[in-house]
């Protein structure tokens, strides 16, 4: 199947990731972003027309509710016929609902398709795309998202994505919650950070994410792969999303504070295996 014309709006660190890595599969690839920027590799479009021109399939990643709402109003004016538009930004998946009909008129299909990992998970082909589209429109996305990674899941509709990327990313956010809270304990009683991660990686309570995040948290491994800043606004959309649902979550509410009083100390650009170490260090 050939590769479509893919064009890339916003180009941060997410965004950029995904800019290369579907260069390095043989896409032809275009960014543009609000802002100028531009990545090594990838051409660059003047403006928003021009993307749209140059692309089959545009994808959004995009900081913020503000940011997908600015550029998805900014796409609507151009011709849209035939593209495919996917939405990898972390947002509360009704702003893209709500315009699903105006783009369907416009001749263009859209999908939710949030990521789950950061940029190195991206480069590496490991990070996932939680689908949420109508059948035909899967299809159609699913080579442009397995060209990043083949770990790519059609969860259902519209919408439906961003559920489970928030049942996913939640789930790890009340993890590392966790451990701050009782790694002190371990502190106090004596035992070693090592040991006792030791013990949790070897047992029942060991996650993948746990054992991949142990050289950040020992400070073997000094890279940054996602900033506690940028989950702590992941955090609030979970919570947005799991209150649309009727579920507001005391949990996900735990660990936004914890992220909070983690920033606070200046923590905000650092990996949150980070403010791991920092729990057991400072108690």
């Amino acid at each position: 199947m050939r590769m479509e014309r893919i064009g890339v709006l916003g180009l941060g660190r997410m965004g950029s990731a995904m800019a290369r890595k579907l260069a390095a599969s043989g896409a032809t690839v275009t960014g543009w972003t609000r802002s100028g920027r531009t990545v090594d590799g990838v051409a660059a479009a003047p403006d928003l027309a021009a993307l749209v021109q140059a692309s089959d399939t545009l994808i959004l990643s995009l900081y913020d509710d503000a940011a997908v709402t600015e550029t998805l109003d900014a796409l609507l004016p151009h011709d849209l016929a035939g593209r495919l538009i996917l939405e990898t930004s972390t947002v509360v998946p009704q702003i893209l609902i709500d315009r699903a009909g105006a783009f369907a008129a416009k001749g263009a299909q859209v999908a939710d398709a949030p990521v789950s990992g950061g940029p190195e998970m991206v480069a590496a082909g490991t990070c996932g795309f939680f689908l949420g589209a109508d059948p035909e429109v899967a299809e159609r996305a699913m080579p442009v998202l397995t060209a990043i990674s083949p770990r790519v899941l059609h969860m259902g509709s519209l919408g439906v994505g961003m559920a489970m990327k928030t049942i996913n990313n939640a789930m790890l956010q009340i993890y590392i919650a966790g451990l701050c809270e009782m790694l002190p304990i371990a502190k106090r009683a004596g035992i070693s950070m090592e040991d006792a991660l030791g013990v949790l990686i070897s047992g029942p309570a060991g996650t993948p994410f746990l054992r991949d995040r142990m050289p950040r948290i020992t400070g073997a491994d000094q890279t940054v792969g996602f900033t506690l800043k940028g989950i702590q606004g992941d955090n609030e959309v979970f919570r947005r999303v799991a209150e649309s649902y009727g579920f507001p979550s005391a949990t996900l509410e735990i660990a936004g504070k914890g992220h909070a009083r983690q920033i606070e100390r200046g923590l905000g650009a650092q990996d949150p295996a980070v403010a791991i170490a920092a729990a057991y260090r400072d108690a």
